[in-house]
């Protein structure tokens, strides 16, 4: 099977026809695509691996995707239940995001993190798959997460470092700036509303030099609001979705308890209309 470098230079050379053609996604509720909602889509969410395969599949005939990703999962259980089962599935081309959950989380170590990251990397690359890893996104514009913001920096750097020993490439939200704006997320301000899928799947695309006519979604002008109102709809946000996630962090429960993953077998895309 050929080198990430290999292949990535056959989808620049190849006008347009990428040499992929069997795509698996792991990782959390971000590769899931919690925050875009769509019925027609298995598991009812469609989010930006799916806008990614169904770009990809457009340029080849014979292209299958799956995607394991299960929202709330912590590294370990991405790389204990997703790993090996996506290895079996044997694709040439991978997307792997996780730690993410772990980050945010108060005590956690990004290095150690870093580490089971980094194995996980090496099993997913035994069989010469182009594997495409994520920096975490620059949070310094969100007063929620922005306490994070310096774990997210060091993960990011030992995500590079990791990408650059095992030929990875690198899909950059650190540098995306567009979707560092409110009105990318959903309603929980956590997850990515269709605008920021959309712009990640863009972001993916370039990273694997894949021409598309997706084209820049803008979203609707910033409503006025008074500082009253705004304090109005942090405590209807903290009320509807941060005590919700605290108590389920006191209870040891996630969000993915009883959820599986929505594609776990490579199959034909569906191409969704924006």
């Amino acid at each position: 099977m050929a080198t990430g470098d290999e292949t990535r230079m056959a989808a620049a050379d190849n006008e347009g026809v990428h040499p992929w053609r069997r795509y698996v996604a792991l990782g959390d509720s971000f590769t899931e695509g919690i925050g875009d909602p769509d019925p027609a889509a298995p598991g009812g969410h469609r989010g930006w691996a799916d806008r990614v395969a169904e770009v990809l599949a457009r340029q080849v005939d014979d292209f299958a995707y799956a995607n394991l990703a299960v929202r709330g999962r912590l590294i370990g259980q991405i790389v204990d239940e997703q790993v090996e089962p996506a290895i079996a599935l044997r694709p040439d081309l991978v997307t792997f995001c996780a730690g993410g959950n772990d980050v945010i989380r108060p005590g956690t170590d990004p290095d150690a993190i870093a580490a089971q990251f980094e194995a996980a990397v090496e099993r997913l690359g035994s069989q010469g798959a182009t594997i495409v890893v994520f920096t975490g996104i620059d949070v310094a514009w969100t007063p929620v997460f922005r306490p994070f913001r310096g774990k997210i920096a060091i993960y990011n750097e030992n995500i590079r470092a990791i990408a650059d020993r095992h030929d990875c490439v690198v899909a950059d939200q650190w540098a995306l700036k567009e979707i560092q704006d409110p009105r990318f997320f959903a309603a929980d301000r956590l997850h990515m509303n269709p605008l920021g899928h959309h712009e990640v799947a863009r972001m993916v695309l370039r990273a694997l030099n894949v021409p598309n006519d997706l084209q820049p979604l803008q979203p609707d002008p910033r409503p006025a609001s008074s500082w009253r109102a705004a304090r109005q709809n942090d405590l209807v946000w903290a009320r509807s979705h941060l005590v919700p996630w605290v108590l389920r962090r006191l209870r040891h429960q996630s969000s993915g308890d009883f959820v599986s993953a929505k594609r776990p077998q490579p199959g034909p895309v569906s191409i969704a209309e924006d």
